[in-house]
Parts: structure tokens; sequence; C-alpha cells
């Protein structure tokens, strides 16, 4: 009889145990449910913020919300099967409207990013159109120059990676130089293509708010613009490559500034920033430059440059960023040779 009446107790436990288990997973599975509703409505809500102006924002946000709305009465009214359905539908057709933004060309630009640079080869020598060299007076302000430059990508001499640190010492914009045997420097510089009305915002960067736009400059124009106009924490380091490599990146530089003038794309603020895009020309060129996270945190990017052996290898790391540090630099004046000596004059002695 106690055999019997242990077994049954025990089948009950069971039972209960059994039945325990379910509603924790039911539970937890209906919590997700409410969980990814949420998130794609917040997404949703965050795309339509970057993508339209008033009013028409304010319609796009009553419209979520009527949608969000009649999500979470099914999903209260145990009415999975529907609410699963509407959701689905819901995110097809921002889906849908979503893969329907394409980049362009055609905004109101501001100067600065009005071209992204072409070129064009001819016996050996490529031409480059479009390479900024303004003279800066504020920093909105600037006597505006669009020129063309002729050089032999076979001479080229030197190639320096310029960061340049305006608020969090982990994030740096980065730049990249190249030098050729007659003393001329161009810089090639990653960045969002803002319109006149725009201004940065990293959350906009991962909503389409951006397109791409690849600058080649003069030293004068947009090493300047960083040490003397705007003030910010500047550092040049000589990069150890190899003749060959540096050739063959300065090649990737102007095969991306033709595609994008082809076909724009748009700004991402990790995958596609001033960082990641020569970050991904190098990985096509050698399989050294292994993921990192201080590629994206780009403020730490010279540690990883050491490490990789790239960086004056023969110098502590310590000594090579103090020696890298960029004073402001004066008027550019006339001589781009003469400012890209000054400029790298730490490196000089």
């Amino acid at each position: 009889m106690k055999y019997w009446q242990s077994s049954a107790k025990f089948t009950r436990n069971k039972r209960s145990v059994s039945i325990v288990i379910q509603r924790a997973a039911s539970f937890a599975w209906r919590g997700f449910q409410f969980v990814l509703a949420a998130a794609l409505i917040g997404w949703a809500l965050l795309a339509v913020h970057f993508q339209f102006a008033a009013p028409f924002v304010y319609i796009a946000y009553a419209a979520i919300a009527v949608v969000a709305l009649g999500l979470f009465w099914l999903f209260w009214q145990r009415r999975w099967g529907g609410g699963w359905l509407a959701m689905a539908l819901a995110f097809a057709a921002v889906a849908f409207w979503w893969g329907s933004i394409a980049p362009r060309q055609d905004r109101d630009w501001r100067p600065e990013v009005a071209h992204n640079v072409t070129s064009t080869e001819t016996g050996g020598m490529i031409t480059l159109d479009h390479v900024r060299n303004f003279d800066w007076t504020t920093e909105t302000e600037a006597n505006e120059r669009w020129e063309t430059r002729a050089v032999n990508a076979d001479e080229i001499t030197s190639v320096d990676a310029i960061l340049s640190v305006w608020d969090s010492p982990d994030i740096a914009h980065t730049l990249i130089s190249f030098g050729f045997g007659d003393g001329q420097h161009i810089v090639f510089s990653t960045e969002i293509r803002k319109e006149k009305d725009e201004d940065f915002t990293s959350i906009g960067g991962f909503f389409k708010q951006f397109e791409l736009v690849v600058i080649a400059a003069d030293e004068r124009d947009i090493v300047r613009l960083r040490t003397d106009v705007r003030g910010e924490q500047v550092s040049l380091y000589p990069l150890d490559i190899s003749p060959e490599v540096r050739k063959e990146l300065f090649l990737s530089f102007l095969a991306l500034g033709n595609e994008l003038s082809a076909r724009p794309a748009w700004y991402n603020t990790i995958t596609a920033n001033c960082t990641t895009v020569p970050y991904h020309l190098v990985r096509r060129l050698t399989d050294r430059a292994v993921p990192d996270v201080r590629v994206l945190l780009s403020g730490r990017l010279p540690s990883y440059l050491h490490e990789l052996g790239v960086l004056r290898p023969d110098m502590k790391l310590e000594d090579v960023i103090a020696r890298a540090s960029v004073a402001p630099l004066g008027p550019g004046g006339e001589d781009g040779v003469a400012f890209s000596r000054k400029l790298r004059a730490n490196w000089a002695e």
C-alpha cells in the first residue's frame, strides 16, 4: 500500500514539475514575441525619424502607433496566430519601403563634399579630378578650389595614417596620405556626404541618412582644417609598407572614388566609415590585417598598426605616439610641398 501511495505521489510531483516547465517555456516564448514586436516597432520609428521631415514624419509615427496597438492587442488577447501574421505583414511592408530607399548623387551637398574624386589613367600617368584644396577661414567657410592633379603611381614614396580626435580619445577620423617623388601629397578621406541642412549623427548613420564620399585633398586643406581651424588633436604615423602595397592601396582608393561616382552607396556608422573603408581596402591586399576591435575604436588604431609591424617597429609604441603628435601649423601658404615638410617635422629628426 505504501509503495502505491509513494508511486502516486511521485507521479503527481512529476506532473507538477512538467506543468511548471511548460508554463515557464510558454511565458518565455510569449515574452520573446512581445520583445521582438517592440524591437521591430522601435527600429521602424527610428527609420522613419531619419527618413522623413515634418509633417510627413508625424503621419508615419501615427501609422506605426496604430500598427503597434493592433499587434499588442492581438497578443494580449492570445490571438497568437493573428498577431504573428500581422507582424509579418507589417515587417514585409517596412522592409519593402526600406529596400526602395536608394542613395543618390543629386542632392544639395555641402561645398566640401560636393565631389567624389574621379580618375583616369593614360600612358602610366593618372589624372585625378576634383582634388579639394580649400583655404579655410572658419570651420564652415573657405575659399573653394577643386583642382586636377597628375601623378605617377610608381613614384609613391610614402604612405601616412593621419588620425584626428575631436571628442572621445577612442574615436578618430582616419586620413590616408600618399607622398610622391615630386614632393606633393594627396590625402584620401572617406566621409559622410552631408547636405547643406544636415549635421552628423552617429545614429542616423545606421539608417541611410548619409551617402558615402571619397574626398581626395591637399594636405594644406584637409589637415590644416583639423589642426588649426577646428583645433582637433591630430597625429601623423608613417606606415612601413612595401612599394607594391603602396601603389595598390592608392589605386584602390581611386577605384572606390570612381565606383561611388557611378553608383552611390550609403555611409554606415560601423561597416562603412572613415576607418573601416580603408581597412577593407587593405584586407584585399594582405591577409595580415586581421579583424580587431581597434579598427572600430579608431583612436586605438596606432597600437593595432604597431602590432602588425607597419608602424615604426624599431620604436616603442609610446615613443611613436609622442612623436606623431602634430601642433597647429599656421597659414597653409601657396607651397604645398613646404607645408607637407612642416607637417612631418617630428619625423625628420
